[in-house]
């Protein structure tokens, strides 16, 4: 069977395993490898091709994924074993930004430990794009939080909120009102934004002020990967928006 490439969250989880292990190698026999070996193979996406190959993500090739990685760190010795661009650049990722790294990958074990992320499909609009493999949230986190934004009752609590504190309901980045526009129809329409990623915020209970209304656009642009970074907060959008415009 062809070899497996590995994606972003796989990367994650392995990296964190090896940084914590003062970057070095795990052999097969090394309980840490057999639980992330099991720990892969029940990611969302990994269930079909677990299912179809036993031996995917098996002792031998976390074991040797962990060799790869610490032999990728700029402080070893020997020779470097082929471990692939996306291997080099997460092991660089790690170097540069250790704490966030960290608590992504804890993240992605929170989200398994406690179910959630078995229970969450692909997501309309999820980036799939070339870069997401490089982006330091991989996949299943943005896919959590576009879950969670999605959630119509958090929606509706968030507008009920603003409703009775008397506050226009537009986009908050470029302040778009589809009221405004659309009249009636676009009443009280809007998406809602995690103003921080779950890594920061850590996957709890989401709270009403934790949320920015959005338009579609605009939301769509939080979550887009871009230079290793698959989420932005409204702020960081308008400020990007006032550099295209020269008003910065």
């Amino acid at each position: 069977m062809a070899r497996s490439i590995w994606s972003r969250d796989e990367l994650l989880l392995a990296c964190a395993l090896v940084a914590r292990n003062d970057w070095n190698e795990l052999r097969q026999t090394d309980v840490r490898v057999l639980e992330l070996s099991n720990l892969l193979r029940s990611l969302p996406t990994n269930q079909g091709a677990a299912a179809s190959d036993p031996t995917f993500r098996s002792l031998n090739s976390v074991s040797r994924k962990t060799t790869d990685i610490a032999t990728s760190h700029p402080d070893y010795n020997g020779t470097a074993t082929r471990g692939g661009k996306p291997t080099r650049a997460t092991v660089e990722d790690f170097l540069e930004h250790p704490s966030e790294m960290m608590a992504i990958a804890d993240a992605i074990r929170l989200g398994m430990d406690s179910g959630e992320l078995h229970l969450i499909p692909a997501q309309p609009n999820e980036e799939v794009e070339d870069d997401q493999a490089t982006a330091w949230e991989g996949t299943l986190l943005p896919r959590w939080a576009l879950h969670r934004e999605r959630d119509p009752r958090l929606r509706r609590q968030k507008i009920q909120q603003a409703q009775q504190g008397g506050e226009v309901i537009h986009c908050e980045v470029c302040l778009f009102d589809f009221r405004a526009t659309y009249g009636e129809l676009g009443a009280d329409y809007i998406e809602v934004h995690h103003k921080l990623p779950l890594h920061i915020s850590g996957p709890t209970e989401t709270k009403l002020d934790d949320l920015a209304f959005l338009c579609a656009n605009c939301h769509r642009m939080c979550h887009k990967s871009y230079r290793g970074e698959s989420w932005r907060t409204p702020d960081a959008l308008r400020a990007e928006i006032q550099k295209a415009s020269g008003n910065d």
